[in-house]
Formats: structure tokens, sequence, C-alpha cells
């Protein structure tokens, strides 16, 4: 039941909490992003979720080493753009990607798997930052305590191991990148500056350029070792093209990568991952009892993994409702939900209605009554966890609708005393 509370109050106390914040974003678009308001989870529920996104990873990695030694028709099947070929098995890292997300949702039969984001996931700010503060608000304890040094230090650790490979002699030049008109990209690449405690510099991505086969630059014409692309995906970077001389950009600038003139994170290895059709392939070797997986992860396949497939087929048969997704999609954009023929809900934007579309069991969000600035509200909760350097560590809740899109608040999690 939705009871009441003062509304003015709340607006009044959400203000002060959020005013105190350095560089955060609690509204975005000119609308409530992050609620004042706190889930709770036990310390048992926040040991599960970690255990799950560690098992989800374990998995995922596997995966990577067999899809580097696939062909390349293999490898377009699973929409890897036919460009990225030349360079998609580089690989520069013992690990896949250094920061990926694991986003999980809490069932009745416990905790489900509906996307790892491999290549840029955001939300690092709220989980390892703001969480924190607002629990100090709340009087509860915090699920992420310490975890930001823990963020930092592996960040460290990622940046001299790709260096390492590079035989630099002098002092790196480390470059951090995003769209600085994107708020949120922005300010979630200057926390992880700021996190990684390195001396490096944060440009712009339209301040940097590129001398085909020779290196980057930065604003001040000063050649980068390493660049750090949080926020920008590869599969936007190789459409990228010089507007006057129609040169591919995006191409060189992977190129340079791929012949250790730049290094870069995260890695072109992490891209390699982030298909939504890389889940339908871990699927579809569980239920073939392929030997490549061993029996225990075949059970963690099946306990944590939605059925997920390359044709819709199974669902229509067996009536189950589906949804059906972009390979490479974000915050919800181009996602439907079946229930056999018939769509019952669509997200209205369709960006990426080119991309090979996977489809997958449809699972009920949890709902949980929200405090908003509007009142109170019902949101859908979804569970974001991070892999650092290929660990589990940091979660965050964000709740919107059963298609969690852009519009989703950030909900502050707490554990339980």
């Amino acid at each position: 039941m939705l009871h009441s509370f003062n509304l003015e109050y709340h607006r009044q106390k959400r203000n002060q909490a959020y005013s105190k914040m350095n560089s955060f974003w609690h509204n975005l678009y000119d609308s409530e992003y992050a609620l004042y308001d706190i889930a709770l989870m036990t310390k048992e529920e926040v040991n599960e979720v970690c255990n799950v996104t560690n098992r989800v990873g374990q998995i995922f990695f596997k995966l990577g080493n067999l899809l580097r030694n696939s062909s390349n028709e293999t490898l377009l099947q699973l929409d890897i753009p036919r460009s990225m070929l030349p360079f998609i098995r580089h690989r520069s890292l013992p690990v896949e990607t250094v920061i990926a997300r694991v986003d999980l949702v809490q069932t009745t039969n416990g905790l489900k798997l509906l996307e790892l984001n491999s290549d840029t996931p955001t939300f690092e700010k709220e989980v390892f930052y703001v969480n924190g503060a607002m629990c100090e608000e709340f009087n509860v304890e915090n699920p992420n305590k310490g975890l930001v040094d823990i963020l930092g230090k592996e960040i460290r650790k990622a940046l001299a191991e790709v260096l390492h490979h590079s035989e630099l002699t002098d002092e790196p030049h480390i470059v951090f990148t995003s769209h600085d008109e994107h708020e949120e990209d922005k300010l979630t690449t200057l926390f992880l500056i700021e996190a990684a405690n390195v001396s490096a510099k944060y440009v712009p991505l339209h301040k940097l350029t590129i001398k085909e086969q020779v290196g980057l630059y930065d604003d001040e014409g000063k050649k980068i070792d390493l660049l750090y692309r949080q926020t920008y995906p590869l599969e936007h970077l190789i459409e990228d093209v010089e507007e006057e001389t129609n040169e591919k950009i995006g191409l060189q600038l992977l190129e340079l990568v791929a012949s250790n003139k730049l290094q870069m994170i995260n890695p072109i290895s992490a891209f390699l991952l982030q298909s939504k059709a890389v889940q339908a392939v871990i699927w579809g070797m569980m239920e073939c009892d392929h030997p490549f997986f061993s029996d225990e992860e075949k059970h963690w396949i099946s306990t944590y993994f939605l059925p997920t497939y390359l044709e819709e087929d199974v669902f229509l048969t067996s009536g189950i409702k589906y949804v059906k997704k972009p390979s490479f999609g974000r915050e919800g954009d181009t996602v439907s939900i079946f229930h056999g023929t018939k769509k019952i809900l669509e997200d209205k934007n369709k960006s990426y209605e080119k991309s090979l579309p996977v489809y997958q069991k449809f699972i009920e969000l949890p709902t949980k009554e929200i405090k908003t600035i509007d009142g109170l509200k019902k949101g859908k909760l979804l569970i974001g966890s991070f892999l650092i350097n290929g660990k589990a560590c940091g979660i965050g809740l964000r709740a919107g609708q059963q298609i969690t899109d852009n519009n989703a608040y950030f909900l502050p999690v707490g554990v339980k005393r």
C-alpha cells in the first residue's frame, strides 16, 4: 500500500543531502535521478550478489578465450561489426575488461542475469561514492564501504600492466576522455581519475587528434601513451569519421592500439563480450552439454542465466513471454516484450534496429515503493554489480520501469543492521 509522507519536507531533505555532494548529477535531463531514499539488503543478500557476479564473470571470461580463436564467420554471426574483425582478437591484459557491470534481478528463484556490460559501464560514482554518503545520511551500513580504494588500486594495476606492454622509457602520458557535453559521462570519468590517483589529464573526445599510423595527441599536441575511455563505446568509435577529410579516424585509432602505438582501457577485448548474442552462445552450449564448460559451470549457467536464443521459435512454441533486445543496445533502447506474437510492451526509442536481435526469457522485476519529489511511486528494481579486474566489487540499485531505461532512478542501498 502506498502511504502518504510529507512531500515538502522530503524535497528539502533531498536538496540538503545532495547539494553537499561534489560534482554529482542528482538531477539529470532536468528531472530527478538520485532518490532521497534507501533500500535495505541483508549481508547474506549482498554476499550472494558478489558470489553470483564472480561466477557469471568466470563464465564470460572463459568464453572470451574461445571466441578469440573462432572464425570470422562465427564472430560476424554474433553481430561483431566486420570493420572490427582485424582488431577484435587483440589482447593487452590478462583480464578481458577492467571495469564491467553485471545486471542482475532478484526473483523468487534466486538471482538471474539480464546482461553484462563489459565495454562501457557507467554507475561507478553512484556505487563507490554517493551510496556511502547516503548510507551515512540514513544511518545504515554501506555495502560498498572501502571499495573505492580497491577500485583505485585495480585501475592503477591495469594501467601499469598495459603500460608494461608499451615498453615506454619516459613518464607515460595518460589521458582520460569522454564527451564533455554529457554531464554523467564527464563526471564519471573525472571520478575515475580521482579514484585512480595517478598523474593523468582529462581531455574531451572532440579535442583529441590522430595522426594515422603515428599516434594520438591531446589538446596541446602532446602524444598520448594511454587512453582511458570508460564511457565511449567501441561500436560508436568504429563509425567515427573526420567530417572534413572523411577519414575513418575511429578505425585509425584501433590500428594504433593493435600496433602497440597506443594503449587503451577498457581494452578491445572488453568489446568481444559486449554482444548480447554471446549469452545465446553460453546458453546453447549449456543446453547441448558441451564439454567446454565444466559440470559446475553448466550448473551456474542453468541457475543464473536466462534462456537466450538468436531465434524466438522456442518461446513461440512454448507460449512463454520473452524479450527481444538488440545485441548492441543500451539503456533499454529498442527493447520490446512479447507474449507469443503479441507485443505487450516496447521502448519508444529505436536507435538499434539494425543490430542483431536476441530473444531472452522474460522475468518480472521486483517492485518496491520509492520516495520521489513527486510523491510515492512504485519502481522496478535492477541490481548493478561491478566486476573490477575480474572480481566482484560494489553494488547499486536502479528503480524504473520493467524496461530499465535512462529515466530510471538511482536508489541508494544499505545493509540491514
